[in-house]
């Protein structure tokens, strides 16, 4: 596997599983780095269009309820709807209550064998070392998707 690169992704070392940390000023931005860096593990995101653009509208119990619902439904829509995403942009991501909620766009095409290459299968996301932490220079997001 050779992700991408990405001022805001680092991807580290995992024995079995594809392991990433962002950084992001906001927690939005964070969360779209999160979505970026597990794209970018499969295939070069810059190979594809930005062509259709899919709403996502999520509650969760936690803020790290809330990143794991919104990487997996990516990956629900990538399965189920065949798209492959590129752009990524949070809206915003509040507290309603005592739930967390995220109302975000993700953009992409079609996915187009001759065109996409793909190098890493993400099976799915988990909870394992996941970490959102808040610095001085904004957020710092960890994720491990099982691949």
């Amino acid at each position: 596997m050779q992700p991408q690169n990405h001022p805001h992704i680092e991807y580290l070392d995992h024995p079995a599983d594809v392991k990433f940390r962002v950084l992001g000023k906001t927690i939005e931005e964070a969360f779209e780095y999160a979505a970026l860096a597990m794209f970018g593990a499969m295939i070069d995101t810059d190979t594809v269009q930005p062509i259709t653009t899919l709403d996502i509208d999520l509650d969760a119990d936690d803020c790290e309820g809330l990143l794991y619902d919104f990487l997996s439904e990516l990956l629900y829509l990538f399965e189920v709807e065949e798209i492959v995403f590129c752009r990524f942009r949070v809206e915003q991501i509040k507290r309603r209550g005592d739930r967390y909620h995220i109302r975000a766009h993700a953009t992409g095409e079609a996915i187009d064998l001759d065109k996409h290459r793909f190098d890493v299968g993400v099976k799915a996301v988990t909870f394992h070392d996941m970490t959102i932490e808040r610095t001085d220079a904004g957020y710092v997001v960890q994720v491990v998707v099982d691949t």
